[in-house]
């Protein structure tokens, strides 16, 4: 009966990392916003590096939510 209550909470500890990433991706995004309003002119040449940062903002929220279930579903 404890092994199942550590699996649960391990889970809820890993899926923290889904909740960053969110924040993450609100924070890169706007950024990317607030800085092409003050100059509209460079937000093409950042677009790249925009999406670059979103990329690895995401993949780190699925690394998360792949260690959430594989604690959940492993043994």
């Amino acid at each position: 009966m404890e092994f199942e209550a550590a699996k649960l909470i391990g889970a809820g500890l890993a899926a923290i990392g889904i909740g960053g990433a969110g924040v993450g991706i609100g924070t890169i995004f706007g950024n990317y916003l607030a800085g092409a309003l003050r100059n509209p002119a460079a937000a093409a040449s950042q677009r790249g590096m925009l999406f670059i940062g979103f990329a690895l903002t995401e993949a780190t929220g699925l690394f998360a939510l792949l260690v959430a279930f594989m604690i959940l579903f492993k043994g």
